[in-house]
């Protein structure tokens, strides 16, 4: 019984043993067996990795090469144009037009948002600026506008040779009340390169167009970009200007009065333009000709002319401001004025097609008298001094 006890006993050991000694057998070959598959795992690991510094470095040569070739394209190109043009220039040509209420040079603002009601139409060329550019843009109160002065009447003096295009290094300046200022110290659009930088307020932003007030950029303007105003970098703390440029009162005129009837010849004026118009009434569009009148618009050689001589008239016919630059410093008023006295030349202030006449007394107060329609054959620019 004691034998069989004993047998039963080491028959128990030698199942546990061999079991054991399975488990270690089996426990070896999975540490082998992961151990082998670690390694190949690693093995994987490091030729991708190599693989993917090899495909960077590939990246960065061929980046590398695409600048070098981009450069000696560049520089082919303005080699080119400089041999035909006798100059450098870049690819750059407008992306968008202006439609505004300034339909010509006179009576658009000096400067930008100084009439709040001076409305435009900021109109993309989709083929080279879809609507889909325009994204985000209309969570900005303001935006920057880069455009040119396409009209200036000296503008084909820059397709000439530098040494030829007889540049003015002067120019006017109407607050200095003709006195002569760097071209570079002024906002004058006579400039070797005619590009203007001005900021509208962003009113709404519809598929390709973008609708902007207190604007300074006459109809058909042509724009090259925008950009969003950023206050928080664009707008500078402690900024000094000359005191010149602060003075503003010399512009500002003492009142806006209109003549009795003007209303009514408005009314009567309004069906030719309303469907068409960026105002929603006459009386919206009676306060806009407030607004621009409230400065004195007229060109330094005018204001000149006037304190200068008591008497001017040639041609028989009243000063037409459409044709006179207010913002052209450099130039002389080729266009005729009928004067019987200081106090009575009759200006002409073109806005959407209407016709606004008006005269200024020598304490400064706008005299409104007329609105008729007008047929504009030949618009003017007229930008930022």
């Amino acid at each position: 019984m004691a034998a069989c006890s004993e047998t039963l006993a080491l028959s128990k050991w030698g199942v546990i043993s061999i079991t054991l000694a399975t488990l270690s057998v089996s426990t070896a070959i999975s540490v082998y067996l992961w151990t082998k598959k670690s390694r190949q795992v690693e093995l994987e690991l490091k030729q991708l990795e190599l693989s993917l510094k090899a495909s960077i470095d590939k990246c960065a040569a061929e980046r590398q090469g695409r600048i070098r070739a981009q450069q000696d394209l560049r520089k082919a190109l303005l080699n080119s144009k400089s041999e035909e043009l006798g100059l450098a220039s870049y690819p750059m040509s407008p992306i968008a037009t202006i439609q505004s209420c300034f339909s010509t040079r006179n009576g658009t603002p000096r400067q930008p948002l100084l009439v709040p009601l001076a409305r435009a139409t900021l109109i993309f060329d989709s083929a080279q600026a879809p609507p889909a550019a325009l994204e985000g843009l209309e969570e900005y109160s303001h935006c920057w506008i880069l455009y040119i002065f396409h009209l200036n009447t000296d503008l084909e003096k820059l397709w000439k040779h530098p040494s030829r295009s007889k540049f003015k290094a002067k120019v006017r300046v109407p607050r200095l009340k003709g006195e002569k200022k760097g071209v570079f110290s002024t906002r004058s659009p006579h400039r070797p390169c005619p590009i203007g930088l001005t900021v509208a307020k962003v009113e709404a932003v519809k598929g390709n167009m973008v609708q902007l007030s207190g604007v300074d950029l006459v109809d058909g303007t042509p724009v090259l970009d925008i950009k969003p105003y950023l206050p928080y970098c664009d707008s500078i703390q402690g900024a000094k200007v000359p005191k010149w440029v602060e003075a503003d009162h010399l512009l500002a005129v003492t009142s806006v009065n209109f003549a009795n009837g003007f209303s009514t010849s408005l009314a009567d004026c309004w069906t030719a333009i309303e469907k068409k118009s960026l105002y929603g009434s006459p009386n919206e569009f009676k306060t806009l000709i407030k607004q621009v009148l409230s400065w004195d618009i007229r060109s330094v050689s005018q204001r000149n002319a006037l304190q200068d001589s008591p008497l001017i008239k040639q041609n028989g016919r009243t000063v037409n401001d459409g044709d006179i630059s207010n913002h052209q410093e450099e130039e002389t008023d080729e266009n005729s004025m009928d004067l019987s006295s200081n106090d009575d030349t009759i200006y002409h202030l073109i806005l959407e097609g209407l016709d606004v006449a008006y005269h200024i007394d020598r304490e400064s107060n706008v005299h409104v008298h007329t609105v008729t329609s007008s047929i504009i054959s030949d618009p003017q620019s007229g930008e930022t001094s």
